[in-house]
């Protein structure tokens, strides 16, 4: 009943939002001789603001088109290479430059955000490699035949994918980047494929701003993960998907459900943004307008997730921590992390990241205990926040450089 009382809800708001960017339109369309009487413009940019806040958004485009290195501009080829059910690996390379270039696997979070989120990253690790990106699905258009996916299957499939590209040239060991939530099945898989003496086991990890052992510096994420128990989870935020969808009868945790989470943590910052675009329209800077219209664009785009997902992982690293315990398992075999001696591992921190603190993802140096001190590296970004380890001007001129300097010593 949840999920259709949100359906009912998003029906009428998307009505309304159409009427309140309609009449916006008129309001501001240069051949009205009204539009700039009185009150009415500053009545259009709240209309223009309203209509924006309550469309309803989906899967955006990565829309990388063309990326500048070495002083010269190539057009970029996006592909699918593997499709899978629950998720698609992607693959950004530039036209005309050699195919031997270092491969990365970017690993997106399943965490309510599709992986275009990770747009910047994308870009700029271009410049240097031959990206791959987990592009995963929305569980709600995936069918109940299908199956289930869970953290077990999460890291199956990132196995698949690292297996997938070195199998492209074998003997050339992939690179891995997970962002935030998969840092810790991507930690988990890289010590799976070095327990089994795979040839795809990641050359390097890096790993940025992941809740790796969420016991460090806890923050409001990890103190609502704590302070209830599973089954409050599992009756309050799980609903099944509506017949209209074609994965009718999931079990899912809802991604509108998660942004308003996630708006409600910051609920403040978001209102002033809103306020700051309100002004940057009245003032007819519409430049500074766009560009948060464009964010907000990226950051209402979400999708569900499976039940057994969510609900797993946040038992297992929020609750449980096992992988600081040295209890995580993947279908029941035992993650020893301290079989991790031939990939070289990154921790990435954010100053100040309130979803994952500081000391959370940087613990992954000290569980893998297999590993050579000079194979392992931390970096803490100063002044950034969680979104800006990845992604912003930190990313791309403090962050990124890090990055490539720890994958090249490393290949």
């Amino acid at each position: 009943m949840l999920y259709h009382a949100y359906e009912i809800q998003r029906s009428w708001m998307n009505s309304v939002s159409s009427w309140a960017s309609i009449s916006s339109s008129i309001l501001t369309n240069p051949a009205n001789p009204f539009g700039k009487m009185g009150s009415l413009p500053l009545t259009a940019s709240a209309l223009d603001v309203f209509a924006h806040a309550t469309a309803d958004y989906g899967k955006p485009a990565f829309g990388i088109t063309e990326v500048e290195t070495s002083g010269q501009v190539y057009p970029v080829i996006e592909a699918t290479v593997v499709n899978r059910p629950f998720g698609d690996l992607k693959r950004f390379r530039l036209d005309g430059v050699s195919d031997n270039r270092p491969k990365m696997l970017i690993v997106a979070p399943m965490s309510g955000h599709y992986a275009t989120l990770l747009r910047g990253t994308v870009r700029r690790m271009l410049e240097q490699y031959e990206v791959y990106i987990t592009d995963w699905a929305d569980a709600k258009t995936v069918p109940l035949h299908e199956g289930d996916f869970d953290l077990d299957t999460y890291i199956d499939y990132l196995m698949e994918f690292l297996e997938y590209i070195e199998a492209q040239e074998p003997g050339q060991r992939p690179h891995m980047l997970a962002v935030c939530q998969p840092s810790v099945p991507a930690f988990a898989a890289t010590a799976l494929l070095n327990q089994h003496k795979s040839p795809a086991a990641p050359a390097t990890l890096t790993m940025m701003g992941g809740p790796i052992d969420t016991r460090e510096c806890p923050t409001s994420v990890n103190d609502h993960a704590m302070n209830r128990p599973i089954e409050w989870f599992r009756n309050s935020v799980i609903a099944t998907v509506p017949m209209k969808y074609r994965g009718a009868g999931r079990k899912v945790y809802p991604g509108w459900m998660q942004l308003s989470a996630f708006m409600s943590m910051n609920l403040r910052s978001h209102m002033m943004s809103h306020y700051e675009m309100y002004k940057h329209l009245t003032a007819g800077d519409q430049d500074s307008a766009q560009a948060t219209k464009d964010f907000y664009d990226e950051y209402r785009a979400v999708c569900d997730m499976t039940a057994e997902f969510y609900l797993q992982t946040v038992e297992e690293v929020f609750q449980k921590h096992s992988i600081p315990n040295g209890e995580f398992r993947h279908k029941g075999e035992i993650v020893d992390l301290t079989q991790i001696t031939d990939t070289a591992l990154l921790a990435i921190e954010g100053e100040r990241d309130d979803i994952s603190g500081l000391g959370q993802t940087r613990a992954a140096l000290k569980l893998a205990t297999g590993l050579k001190e000079s194979k392992k590296r931390y970096y803490m970004a100063e002044g950034a926040g969680h979104y800006g380890i990845f992604n912003g001007s930190r990313w791309r001129t403090k962050v990124a450089p890090v990055v490539e300097e720890f994958v090249a010593a490393h290949s």
